[in-house]
């Protein structure tokens, strides 16, 4: 039987599931009351990993959450058509296949053969865990001349190979690669 977790003892970055859901807190506040007898409440930011949903939500302190059967699974992308992005299990050398609506943004990431992973919810794939950071070649980005610098700004659009327009620095060229954020969209260094 899996082990049961309180409401008080989430904290970021954890798994929960809560009526048969899983779901990852990406914040959480405990509020105590002043008052003899109140109840300490917590309040989780959450993330529903089956349809990719935000959401608040309050609990009592002592309500009990279990741990889902959550497995994460080292995979390489394949390509992408109708029926959806497919991947390939590196472990039992599986194909996987999740919907966009269960990619969210991560296409921007991906390119052919890349390595990330696969989490699975009760053997099921929902979803994926995309690296801190992912390196893309530059496709086009107009040339950056000297004294393009009185607006302040330094910086420069490039569309990368996966077809996303970033921000990055003048010095930057035309079939270089660079390392992008993937939680944020932001150049990160050259690759």
């Amino acid at each position: 039987m899996a082990a049961l977790l309180e409401a008080i003892d989430v904290k970021r970055k954890m798994y929960f599931e809560y009526e048969n859901i899983p779901y990852y807190c990406i914040d959480f506040e405990i509020s105590t009351p002043t008052a003899r007898g109140g109840q300490t409440l917590v309040r989780l930011k959450m993330r529903n990993l089956l349809t990719r949903a935000v959401f608040d939500k309050t609990f009592k302190a002592g309500e009990k959450f279990k741990e889902p059967d959550l497995e994460v699974v080292e995979a390489s992308y394949l390509y992408t058509d109708g029926e959806g992005s497919h991947f390939l299990d590196q472990e039992s050398f599986e194909t996987h296949t999740l919907s966009k609506d269960k990619l969210g943004d991560a296409l921007d990431f991906l390119v052919e053969g890349a390595m990330l992973q696969i989490q699975k919810f009760n053997g099921n794939p929902i979803g994926l865990e995309l690296p801190s950071q992912v390196e893309l070649e530059v496709t086009y980005c107009e040339p950056g001349a000297r004294g393009n610098t009185s607006s302040g700004s330094v910086t420069k659009t490039a569309r990368l190979e996966t077809g996303i327009e970033v921000k990055v620095p003048l010095f930057i060229e035309q079939g270089e690669k660079v390392k992008i954020y993937t939680e944020t969209h932001e150049f990160a260094g050259r690759a």
